[in-house]
């Protein structure tokens, strides 16, 4: 074992299903806009005694699973969301309790929908000194809290859920193969939530003005994604000497079925296998790409040795992209 990569995932998404036709009668649109301009059917949301940290929690249990290691064998347990449970702690703290991750160094991270891809490599960097480690990433989001359902823009994409990923050691020429991280802070007002920071402190005149409320300039987000995300894609696989056309598999975030379609055709990436959950649960932030993988290894479609790349995208604005080779859980 001289290499690092994915032995294990696991995903959560809660009970309730939320349909176009519901989402519509919100906000003032019809079932078949919703699903025309998103190609999104149905999303799912967090029961009012859930938190972001109770899905993070069931999604990091399943993939401990699937790695056949238990939760005090972790080094590190890395959380990326932006709708944690509170300001502090750390929503990995309450993931820790939770597992019984007792040894681990926990953190949260905050990079939005590109955070799983950059928990990742963050957690191959920490691990590279400890060659029988194991680190445990979740990407694990809340959105059902803090939309505002008269903005129609925003509400009929997004959802909730968790996926977890395990991070230990591989054969050599498997696992991470190169990691592309771009940030463009010159972006960031495309997506962001105002109000409950330093900036603008929760008072009742914010709450009245829904300043606490997700909000994303649609557009602008689209011209960012479609003219930086494929040059980046490209760049990472110039750097590995691997070909758009040998790529097996294309993981990436799931903002909207349109965009995202036409994304994969910029990319030259039509002849990899797309794996898409947006129809059943919608823009899941952080969640899109580890609830993308985990539907995808549970189903049977990634096989050993198999070119495996993930892309995540996002507020900040922000990407996030790894390039790996399958190793089949053992």
């Amino acid at each position: 074992m001289s290499a690092w990569g994915i032995i294990g995932t696991g995903s959560y998404l809660p009970e309730r299903e939320i349909s176009n036709k519901e989402v519509a009668e919100w906000c003032g649109v019809s079932a078949e806009w919703i699903e025309e301009r998103t190609e999104i059917l149905t999303r799912r949301y967090a029961a009012p005694d859930e938190a972001t940290s109770d899905l993070a929690a069931t999604a990091a249990s399943r993939a401990l699973r699937a790695a056949g290691i238990t939760a005090d064998q972790l080094d590190h347990v890395i959380v990326s969301t932006s709708t944690g449970d509170s300001p502090q702690p750390p929503t990995a703290y309450l993931v820790q309790e939770a597992i019984g991750a007792h040894a681990a160094a926990c953190f949260d991270i905050n990079v939005v929908c590109s955070g799983f891809v950059y928990g990742l490599e963050v957690a191959r960097r920490l691990l590279a000194a400890n060659p029988r480690g194991h680190a445990l990433v979740i990407g694990a989001d809340v959105y059902s809290r803090i939309l505002d359902y008269g903005d129609h823009r925003t509400a009929v994409l997004l959802g909730d859920g968790a996926g977890a990923a395990v991070v230990g050691p591989v054969p050599d020429g498997y696992g991470f193969l190169g990691t592309e991280l771009v940030s463009d802070g010159a972006a960031h007002h495309l997506i962001r939530v105002e109000a409950g920071g330093s900036r603008m402190p929760t008072t009742a005149q914010s709450v009245a003005e829904g300043r606490h409320y997700f909000r994303m300039d649609g557009r602008g987000v689209r011209d960012f994604v479609m003219d930086n995300v494929p040059p980046i894609l490209h760049r990472l696989l110039q750097r590995a000497g691997i070909e758009a056309h040998d790529v097996d598999h294309l993981v990436p975030h799931q903002p909207n079925g349109v965009l995202l379609r036409r994304l994969v055709e910029r990319c030259a990436m039509t002849r990899a296998h797309t794996h898409r959950t947006l129809e059943r649960y919608g823009n899941i932030g952080s969640a899109s790409v580890p609830v993308a993988l985990d539907d995808a290894c549970r189903s049977g479609r990634i096989h050993g040795g198999d070119l495996t790349l993930l892309a995540g995208f996002g507020g900040g604005m922000s990407v996030g992209a790894t390039l790996m080779r399958w190793q089949e859980p053992s």
